[in-house]
């Protein structure tokens, strides 16, 4: 019978064996072997077993072991002959001087700064006085590798005109070397005590944009839209068609729209209907049943006067919906003219 590859626990409650396997998954191929070629044949055969086990290993459980790993070669290297010099010179030896240094350094960082859990945290405001003064490109990089929600936040803290500027370079950016991650990380991080994820992918492009965009409230999205499109018209067409506002759920035909509304809970539903065309209430209350739709209509009638503030964050509630269903192929948006953004 064939293993079966597992999720390993949380790096606290990890065997030893478990430990040794996350490390040879995170040294590779070449190198693993040539750690196997030491041990005995039962320790072989048991920590072959738990690799084959072993399935995908969260980032955060991988960075603990290799901790651990770190403070081992530390102990080692105060009283034996070799430790972390020997340990770097055994990787360049077994991975080449680029892979080496990557590992390497990942073991002997300290741990604060290994990961972007403070980055994360970080409130907009904050993020947006860490980035003052620098370069367009730069903020741009740093936003397009940060969640959407934090991203808009960032954009909104700026004026129009930064704003757009930021977002034009968002949308025209493409996929990034590490290189050029571990530069910005070095910068930012020798200034702000924060750091970026070695782990850090490219997520530019329009796409990346709109969905910022799409964070936004209060008509704030349609003037960083035209900041971009004074700068290429081009650019800002990619970006608004890949937008989604909440009066376009009149683009979802009764297919998709009856499945965006499944997702939605009523409240958000009432709130953002408080606000909505006539047109766009209709096409939704024809989605619905007659008993839902008369639980729906009751619902609004009991919230009476209500925060435009609490509209709108009931229109980004459900424009999250609809781009997540997108994002997984679940529905279709018709924009016209035989275009169809799915």
């Amino acid at each position: 019978m064939s293993a079966v590859a597992t999720r390993p626990p949380r790096a606290g409650a990890l065997t030893g064996t478990q430990k040794a396997a996350i490390l040879c998954l995170a040294l590779g191929a070449e190198a693993s072997a040539r750690i196997l070629q030491q041990l005995g044949p039962e320790d072989v055969e048991q920590l072959s077993r738990e690799i084959a086990r072993t399935g995908m290993v969260p980032g955060e459980t991988v960075d603990a072991v290799l901790l651990e790993y770190r403070d081992v070669l530390r102990t080692v290297e105060q009283n034996a002959e070799g430790g972390a010099e020997y340990a770097r010179q055994m990787l360049e030896t077994a991975l080449g001087g680029a892979r080496a240094r990557s590992v390497f350094d990942r073991i002997t960082k300290e741990p604060e700064e290994i990961g972007l859990s403070r980055f994360r945290r970080a409130s907009p405001d904050v993020l947006h006085s860490v980035l003052r003064g620098e370069h367009p490109q730069t903020v741009a990089l740093v936003l397009a590798h940060i969640a959407p929600k934090l991203a808009s936040g960032v954009l909104e803290a700026m004026g129009p005109e930064q704003a757009g500027e930021v977002l034009f370079r968002i949308a025209q950016m493409e996929r990034v070397s590490p290189e050029v991650l571990q530069m910005v990380e070095d910068s930012i991080g020798a200034r702000a005590d924060l750091t970026l994820s070695q782990a850090m992918t490219a997520a530019g492009g329009p796409g990346a944009a709109a969905r910022m965009l799409n964070q936004l409230a209060g008509g704030r999205e349609t003037v960083l839209l035209d900041a971009v499109g004074s700068r290429d018209s081009t650019v800002a067409s990619a970006i608004r068609n890949l937008m989604f506002v909440f009066e376009d759920l009149l683009l979802l035909e009764s297919r998709s729209m009856q499945r965006v509304l499944r997702d939605v809970d009523s409240k958000s539903l009432a709130l953002a209907l408080k606000a909505a065309s006539d047109d766009l209430t209709k096409h939704i209350f024809a989605n619905m049943s007659e008993r839902a739709a008369g639980a729906l209509r009751e619902e609004m009638e009991l919230l009476g006067p209500v925060k435009v503030r609490d509209v709108e964050a009931a229109h980004v509630t459900i424009v999250t919906v609809v781009r997540d269903l997108q994002e997984a192929g679940e529905i279709q948006v018709e924009r016209g003219d035989d275009e169809v953004i799915a």
